[in-house]
């Protein structure tokens, strides 16, 4: 049994390059509506996806419009794989690029403090739910699962699979297209 688990393309938002934190919070809504556009997959990414049986997806545009690229439709869509929020913490007189708000904001959830975000103890029960989807489809397919997802939430459901006796077998890297392999052992 395999499960892979693929981050997303490069989205097409990209914003301003500079904004506020109450800015942010447009700004994050805006990258959550957004698709890839024109990013493609690397060969390295369609070689993986090619070999997946059972395709499952996040429901946010990103990830989707990934699959699209690939050639691909997803079996399962759920909101279980979705992205976890960031909290917004409202720091007047700052400007910073979104990337910087957004790495500061994940850190500030990460320590416990989530504000009007899901708490990290939430997305990590989510996490628990999606391995368990994920397992059962890869029992039932005899064949390798695809999830395409996000950045955190994968991190969580790894963490999860391999609590579970799964075994990252190969990593790409974190990277947007970057995939982890895992196997039953």
């Amino acid at each position: 049994m395999e499960i892979i688990l693929m981050r997303h393309g490069k989205p097409a938002c990209t914003g301003s390059s500079r904004v506020t934190c109450r800015e942010m919070a447009d700004w994050i809504a805006q990258y959550d509506l957004s698709d890839t556009g024109s990013d493609m997959p690397p060969e390295s990414s369609k070689s993986i996806v090619s070999s997946a049986l059972r395709i499952i997806s996040s429901p946010l545009p990103r990830a989707l419009s990934s699959l699209n690229a690939l050639g691909r439709e997803p079996d399962l869509i759920d909101e279980v794989f979705r992205e976890a929020g960031l909290p917004i913490f409202h720091m007047p007189g700052f400007r910073l690029s979104p990337t910087l708000w957004a790495a500061f904001f994940r850190v500030m959830w990460l320590c416990g403090i989530s504000r009007n975000a899901e708490r990290l103890g939430i997305a990590k029960q989510r996490a628990v739910q999606a391995a368990d989807i994920l397992v059962t489809f890869a029992k039932v397919s005899n064949g390798p699962v695809l999830l395409m997802g996000h950045g955190v939430m994968n991190r969580l459901i790894a963490r999860e699979l391999i609590s579970l006796g799964w075994k990252e077998h190969r990593r790409q890297g974190n990277g947007y297209w970057n995939a982890g392999i895992y196997k039953l052992q």
